[in-house]
């Protein structure tokens, strides 16, 4: 029999662990969410709007700005951004429960990592297909998909019984949630495959503000996204992660399908004049590609270009 879950918190709660977390609510488990201060206060006023399906629910659940909240949770899903994922192990780590399990719900394949260092905690690689925005505090829009693939971090890991059980309590957790998760052991490969349609979506659809129907809907920009493609894999290959070509052509056109309207995360934080993830995404194939000896000149010049537009809207005078 898998182990109960009791109380889980989100630390870094905006569209995608608003969302997770409200779908956990919404099913009647105890849910914390650790967020910024407008987003809790719309939340402890109005409760967490929920729009999907073409639907709005509001749901009712535990917000506060302070990451001690997270210290009575048994599940911790951390869904920072990428680049703060260093200094938010570092406050987690004297603050959670000795036997809380922590699941990084981000993008990039490096996160897990970054935390496993710093907490002694049990620390579990998830990748996230879902499409989501947060237009306003206290306001969550779902536009598709919303599922999971769980697994463990390592080999070391993948022999673990007890780890096994506990990530079956996930899935059983998020399954009576109405989210599907599935339990991988080869999860870092899912998440480099997520990190290819990633790199080929995210700045582009970031630099252009255009959706993912539009980009894939121009012969000359899937161009560029095979080339982007074919230098993560070979980063991938060279970091032990071989990945099928044709598979990896095949998932990045079927995100357009999946989600025409979507603009990339990048694209949203771009919008906003926020510092986005993208040294995680191509930044992150590119410096790897530098070290390893791989050219990425493709990957290079998106990451480059994201940089230089964010550097500029750092720069602009306030409108």
């Amino acid at each position: 029999m898998s182990q109960a879950l009791h109380s889980t918190a989100v630390v870094g709660a905006g569209a995608v662990g608003s969302y997770f977390g409200a779908m956990l609510a919404r099913a009647g488990h105890p849910v914390t969410l650790i967020g910024r201060a407008a987003h809790v206060q719309a939340i402890a006023r109005d409760g967490l709007q929920l729009q999907r399906g073409g639907t709005a629910e509001t749901v009712r659940l535990a917000a506060t700005t302070e990451l001690a909240a997270a210290a009575a949770a048994d599940l911790v899903l951390v869904c920072v951004k990428s680049t703060d994922t260093e200094a938010v192990a570092r406050q987690l780590a004297p603050l959670l429960a000795e036997g809380a399990l922590v699941l990084s719900l981000q993008n990039g394949v490096d996160n897990a990592a970054t935390l496993a260092r710093h907490l002694r905690q049990t620390v579990v690689p998830v990748v996230v297909y879902v499409a989501t925005a947060m237009p306003a505090p206290g306001v969550v829009q779902h536009f598709g998909r919303g599922d999971l693939v769980v697994g463990p971090r390592d080999a070391a890991a993948a022999q673990d019984a007890a780890l096994q059980q506990r990530l079956q309590a996930v899935a059983e957790l998020f399954a009576r949630a109405q989210v599907p998760v599935r339990i991988a052991p080869d999860v870092m490969a899912e998440l480099w495959r997520k990190l290819v349609v990633n790199c080929a979506y995210n700045a582009i659809s970031g630099l252009v503000q255009q959706p993912y129907g539009r980009l894939a809907a121009q012969p000359a920009i899937r161009a560029v996204q095979e080339a982007v493609v074919r230098e993560v894999l070979a980063v991938a290959a060279a970091e032990g992660q071989v990945l099928a070509l044709a598979d990896a052509l095949k998932a990045t056109e079927g995100i357009a399908a999946a989600m025409p309207a979507q603009l990339s995360s990048t694209a949203q934080d771009m919008a906003r004049g926020k510092a986005s993830e993208i040294d995680h995404l191509n930044g992150y194939i590119a410096r790897r590609g530098a070290e390893l000896g791989i050219a990425t000149p493709v990957n290079q010049t998106l990451h480059a270009l994201v940089k230089l537009a964010e550097a500029g809207a750092s720069l602009s005078p306030a409108r």
